[in-house]
């Protein structure tokens, strides 16, 4: 049988797991962003630093995201929308989950496309108080080419979606506390 080659180090997080069992306190992560105000609905996020393993971690490049809205909103489309981001996460996050759980189960990998939409009725944004804010409804659909069965790739997705950080942020509460310095 050929060895799976996906890219993830997969006893390096199986190792971690188990450390992490002995030293739950340093499981303990803070993710962190900070926006500026540019112009309009333009703004320009920066994520370098974060806290885990029990220490400050900064990461090897600082990357930064520009929002805005487009220009059928009135605004210059320097960037994705903020909600947009939403799905780029979950994206990236689905797509990653697959390449680990593939790597662990030894199934290689030729391609994975990850196709996502959120259904958006913006009029609640716009005041409407009778409509929800946020996505009605998310849809991801995966094109995955793999050395394995349908149902070996449905298990891998499912397992996916069953540890993906952000698919569970989404569809779980999560308490959000909004304040001013």
């Amino acid at each position: 049988m050929t060895t799976a080659d996906n890219g993830v180090n997969v006893q390096a997080l199986l190792d971690a797991r188990q450390a992490l069992k002995d030293a739950p306190e340093a499981a303990q992560f803070t993710w962190r962003a900070s926006s500026r105000w540019d112009h309009g609905v333009h703004s320009t996020t920066t994520i370098e630093k974060f806290f885990g393993l029990g220490q400050e971690q900064t990461h090897k490049a600082q990357s930064t995201f520009e929002a805005d809205h487009p220009a059928v909103f009135a605004a210059e489309d320097n960037g994705i929308t903020p909600i947009e981001y939403l799905l780029v996460g979950l994206a990236g996050c689905l797509t990653a989950g697959v390449a680990s759980v593939a790597q662990n189960r030894g199934i290689q990998l030729r391609s994975v496309e990850a196709h996502v939409e959120g259904q958006h009725d913006i009029r609640g944004i716009l005041g409407d108080g009778d409509v929800r804010n946020g996505y009605e409804g998310i849809k991801v659909t995966f094109n995955i080419d793999a050395d394995a069965s349908r149902q070996e790739i449905e298990a891998l997705v499912a397992q996916s979606q069953k540890r993906s950080a952000v698919f569970d942020a989404l569809t779980n509460p999560t308490d959000v506390t909004v304040e001013v310095a």
